[in-house]
């Protein structure tokens, strides 16, 4: 009798299921770190904006606070010598984005962001803010973010995202629990 090389189709199919077993449990996990990794970034990037806008209304007093396009190069590119009142060249071109003008969103990784500043009536700058971070899709993030000129990080879960409504002013930013 010969003696047999390799592996029979029996130890190949179990090997084969043992794997699948193993990949079945780590899938998940993977995918709630991913989202976890995600929603960390989004704070942390609202932190960033936080501290952007605060660096942007000491170096321009008369203007107050700026939304993201402002912040960012918007439609130009930095001047060498450092950025303007109307292009500050705070952020990158990603999160400062053309578009992210008062209200409207730029997106950055698995978040879209925004600011929404604040006028009183009969003012001309700015005199407040609303930081707001929300995830692109349910497979990338699962809570929304939310941050004023206090500069208090707040956060709250989302069922369907995105939820591009969910704060729409200092007052219900400032009524969800920080982080």
């Amino acid at each position: 009798m010969r003696k047999q090389k390799g592996f029979s189709l029996i130890e190949l199919l179990i090997v084969v299921a043992i794997i699948l077993i193993i990949a079945a449990i780590a899938i998940p996990n993977l995918m709630r770190s991913r989202i976890s990794a995600n929603n960390a970034a989004a704070a942390s990037t609202v932190r960033t904006v936080n501290t952007t806008e605060v660096t942007y209304s000491t170096t321009y007093p008369t203007a107050g606070y700026a939304d993201l396009a402002t912040l960012g190069p918007g439609a130009g590119a930095c001047a060498a010598g450092g950025g303007t009142v109307t292009n500050a060249c705070l952020l990158d071109g990603t999160l400062g984005c053309n578009a992210g003008v008062s209200g409207t969103f730029c997106t950055k990784d698995a978040f879209e962001y925004t600011i929404k500043t604040i006028i009183p009536a009969g003012g001309t700058i700015a005199t407040d803010y609303v930081v707001i971070a929300t995830p692109l899709g349910a497979g990338v993030g699962s809570a929304n973010y939310c941050s004023t000129s206090d500069a208090v990080v707040r956060t709250a879960t989302t069922a369907n995202p995105p939820n591009t409504g969910f704060v729409t002013d200092v007052a219900t930013c400032g009524a969800i629990p920080a982080l």
